[in-house]
């Protein structure tokens, strides 16, 4: 455990940590990591021996220390702490003001590795998913709700807590048709599935994962396929939901049996039903929250994990549809 030295507001916050053996993965290669720290908290960071000296506004003092001592928490337990672990620490303490030790409550164990929170609606996306039988994950592309969901899912495999995982999506034609591609059936569906084994790999080792399709422990088809079964004992995940029905989501919804658990993720601005139809996911929100077992939980472009790059681009969409100018775009001339 870290030991803190608090000064006055006008000098440098330090810290003080224990193992100095850590301290080289704490600060990355070359600094890396406190260098991210350093630009995205506004602060100033030096460092001697075990002691860690934080400059900057108070805030930014605090929220240094929040994401020091959190990155460090986790080199104590034996985890591994890479950039992708920086900046989500570094976001939870943007965000939420609370150490990522927090976040590191609501870890998901899976055999290549932990998967961890990276802001602080996923950390509450993980443990709803672990309280509740189905939880509704609403929000923009590259905040985790199909990554965490998956996460979850795979973990209770493991554990022997569920016999199986149960993935769909909607086969919605988005600008093609089914009927001209090329193959059978499951050829024709499979590559509006192919998220879904992408995320599978990056839980499982490959072999595994064919393994496992094989003997019936992990299924990925789409909606349509569902109609008529009982899926008990089972982690079922429906994924790009805003493109079922009101129709398509009610069956999906009941074909819940004994022990099984329900995660359903999609986006409301990408809905590609035909005009007037009505998205099965706002219809099943709007009808089911508040029911004892269900939770939703709304991710922003604040919760994006992605590239930074794709923060800004759904920033300039969303600007448009609300007839504003993203920011940083050049002024409009006036006729």
């Amino acid at each position: 455990m870290a030991n803190t030295a608090e000064r006055g507001a006008a000098e440098p916050l330090v810290v003080q940590f224990d193992d100095n053996r850590l301290l080289r993965a704490l600060f990355g290669d070359y600094d890396s990591h406190v260098a991210r720290i350093e630009s995205r908290l506004g602060v100033s960071v030096s460092s001697r021996g075990n002691r860690v000296a934080i400059s900057g506004s108070p805030p930014s003092q605090q929220a240094a220390k929040a994401v020091f001592e959190g990155l460090y928490a986790r080199l104590r337990c034996g985890h591994e702490v890479a950039a992708g672990e920086v900046e989500g620490a570094i976001r939870m303490a943007e965000q939420s003001g609370r150490e990522d030790k927090a976040g590191a409550e609501a870890v998901i164990r899976t055999r290549l590795g932990l998967v961890v929170p990276r802001s602080p609606t996923q950390t509450d996306y993980v443990r709803l998913l672990g309280s509740h039988d189905v939880v509704f994950a609403i929000g923009p592309a590259g905040t985790g709700k199909t990554f965490l969901a998956v996460a979850q899912a795979v973990s209770l495999l493991l554990r022997g807590e569920v016999d199986r995982i149960v993935l769909s999506r909607p086969a919605v034609e988005a600008g093609e048709r089914l009927g001209f591609l090329p193959g059978d059936m499951r050829e024709k569906v499979d590559p509006y599935l192919r998220p879904l084994y992408d995320a599978l790999h990056q839980m499982l080792a490959a072999d595994q994962v064919a393994k496992r399709i094989d003997n019936g422990q992990i299924e990925i088809a789409p909606v349509a396929f569902m109609r008529g079964r009982t899926l008990a004992q089972s982690f079922v995940i429906l994924d790009e939901a805003q493109n079922t029905t009101a129709g398509q989501m009610k069956m999906l919804l009941t074909r819940m049996g004994e022990g099984s658990r329900m995660a359903v993720t999609g986006d409301l601005t990408q809905i590609d039903l035909p005009v007037g139809t009505t998205s099965g996911l706002q219809d099943a929100v709007n009808l089911l929250e508040g029911t004892p077992g269900i939770a939703v939980v709304r991710f922003t472009e604040r919760d994006i994990v992605r590239h930074p790059v794709v923060t800004r681009i759904i920033r300039a969409y969303d600007a448009r549809e609300r007839g504003a100018a993203p920011a940083g775009a050049p002024p409009t001339a006036k006729e």
